[in-house]
């Protein structure tokens, strides 16, 4: 073979990329990982931001891992190429008045205590609550291990999956699926208006229904966001659980890199792919920048759609409607991520103390109220950052002391909203005045916290998506709406990891199963490549 002759490129070395990468390479596949950046991670990447303290080590992006089924985590031996996680502490909310409330994922008593100081209610139907996510999530959860059939498509074979997933949930029940199609349809502040009375219950909970989302909590959907959130697990076998991987979330990439390479991939830095080459029907590699070629009969493409077949492919290579799909991805977003490097960890009003406590260990959540939730998200649509910002944070160090000296802290701020046409502009100066009132919000609940910052880092729509290629800033590559799931995504006919070119694959987070450092996307696309290898619809690996 010539040396740039592979049986399969994949384009994007984050983690779905290397994942895709890495099972390729296990099949045997002479395989090829192509990285337009320095390193590979992509938005799962560990760096040191401030040049005076190299000491101090952030994930720029994303922040904590769940829903990679075990399945990868076994057989791509990510253990052995050092993947080691520590499972997140309680959702914590605490308010100025020194209230406070702790949710656990596997904790029911304690959680019914810590509800109930605000309403034995609603503390006696914290336990139907969980169980009513967890039945849903039995229903849900196997969906993302699925590939979705071609609904509506007239072929036999289509006809045959479609038939095949009916009959696989034909014992639901009217009831199960009057809650699901309640779940798809409704917002967060509606269905928990249905279970809880009080509001701080309600929004303790609503947070993880906006999560990276651009809708607040009263617009419908987000109750789904919610329930995807809540379907997975880190391998620790607790629904919903989260993770702080050992050395930051770069370290996973790092994992599944080692593992690519141990089956046998290449994997190429700072090889930004300019063109998807296309010889009539079928794809045939990928032209770099610079104009070398990269010869494959199989492309897998792990970069957002838009970038792939808006930019890599000359449109006339594709079906009209196709394209029409894809200019009208939305894929919109307000996110502005904050690192910080502390001095010390917060001191609570609520829960006083600066040694580690249950607290600092989970997800420290600034919502104040339902009302705070929707307005913030309204101030944006509106074109202004939000007024009070609605904030994730997490303190990894809490467990993983590989990111900074002994004695100090690294706090990871996810946070909300700022209109999502900051995408276009760096509005850096906007950015810093949002990011001082976040600062502040976490004031109001530990009053030292803001003298406590040693250093702190701003990320914008803007620079997520020129440097990381999230177009709109969004994390999920394409927003989690009922009209953008499962059979729709990312357009309909095309959600079965292919795409209108022969040989050329998906396995993005805009991709059914996409969302979260989770790896599905590649998995499933590699999936479906070996399937069409046994149809003979490819050539054989080596062939």
């Amino acid at each position: 073979m010539h040396a740039n002759t592979y049986d399969a490129v994949v384009v994007g070395g984050g983690h779905n990329g290397l994942v895709a990468g890495a099972y390729l390479a296990r099949a045997g596949a002479r395989t090829v990982v192509l990285e337009a950046r320095h390193k590979t991670g992509g938005a799962a990447a560990t760096d040191a931001p401030w040049e005076d303290a190299p000491e101090f080590k952030v994930t720029k992006l994303s922040y904590v891992m769940s829903l990679m089924p075990p399945s990868i985590i076994r057989d791509l031996e990510l253990e052995r190429h050092g993947y080691r996680v520590f499972p997140l502490g309680p959702y914590y909310q605490a308010w100025p008045d020194g209230r406070s409330i702790s949710l656990y994922v596997d904790d029911a008593k304690r959680n019914h205590d810590a509800i109930a100081r605000f309403s034995t209610r609603d503390a006696d139907a914290m336990a139907r609550w969980d169980a009513w996510i967890g039945g849903l999530a039995d229903v849900l959860g196997p969906l993302l291990w699925r590939t979705p059939p071609k609904l509506g498509s007239p072929r036999w074979s289509d006809l045959l999956e479609t038939a095949r997933l009916a009959w696989r949930y034909r014992g639901l029940g009217t009831r199960t699926v009057g809650e699901v199609t309640r779940l798809f349809a409704m917002s967060i502040g509606d269905i928990l208006n249905d279970w809880f009375e009080r509001d701080e219950v309600r929004t303790t909970l609503a947070t993880q229904g906006v999560i990276g989302t651009w809708a607040g909590a009263d617009e419908p959907g987000t109750a789904y966001v919610m329930a995807h959130h809540s379907i997975g697990d880190v391998g620790d076998g607790h629904l919903g659980n989260w993770a702080f991987p050992e050395g930051g979330m770069g370290a996973v990439a790092d994992a599944i890199r080692r593992s690519a390479e141990a089956f046998g991939a290449a994997v190429r830095t700072n090889a930004r792919v300019e063109r998807v080459l296309v010889s009539g029907v079928r794809t045939a590699g990928v032209v770099l920048e610079g104009g070398e070629e990269v010869h494959a009969p199989v492309v897998v493409t792990a970069i957002h759609p838009k970038i792939t077949f808006l930019r890599h492919i000359d449109r006339r290579d594709l079906p009209a409607d196709f394209v029409t799909d894809i200019e009208r991805w939305r894929t919109r977003s307000g996110v502005v991520k904050i690192n910080l490097a502390l001095a010390e960890l917060p001191d609570f009003i609520a829960d006083r103390g600066m040694d580690v406590q249950e607290h600092h260990t989970g997800s420290i959540e600034l919502a104040l109220s339902m009302g705070d939730l929707e307005q913030g998200f309204q101030d944006a649509k509106a074109g202004h950052p939000s007024e009070r910002p609605f904030s994730e944070a997490v303190i990894p160090t809490t467990f993983d002391r590989t990111l900074c000296p002994e004695g100090f802290h690294i706090m990871s701020l996810f946070t909300q909203w700022v209109p999502c046409e900051w995408s276009t502009e760096p509005h850096t100066e906007e950015l810093e005045a949002f990011a001082d009132r976040v600062i502040d919000g976490y004031t109001e609940l530990a009053p030292d916290f803001e003298g406590s910052i040693l250093h702190r880092q701003v990320v914008g729509p803007y620079e997520m998506e020129q440097e990381y290629g999230l177009i709109g800033g969004n994390i999920f590559h394409g927003e989690l709406t009922a009209e953008q799931l499962f059979h729709m995504r990312p357009a309909p006919g095309y959600a079965d990891y292919r795409s209108p070119i022969a040989g050329l694959y998906q396995a993005s987070s805009a991709t059914h199963g996409g969302g979260g450092v989770c790896g599905i996307p590649g998995h499933h696309a590699v999936r479906e490549i070996l399937r069409d290898r046994r149809r003979r619809r490819i050539p054989r690996f080596g062939g």
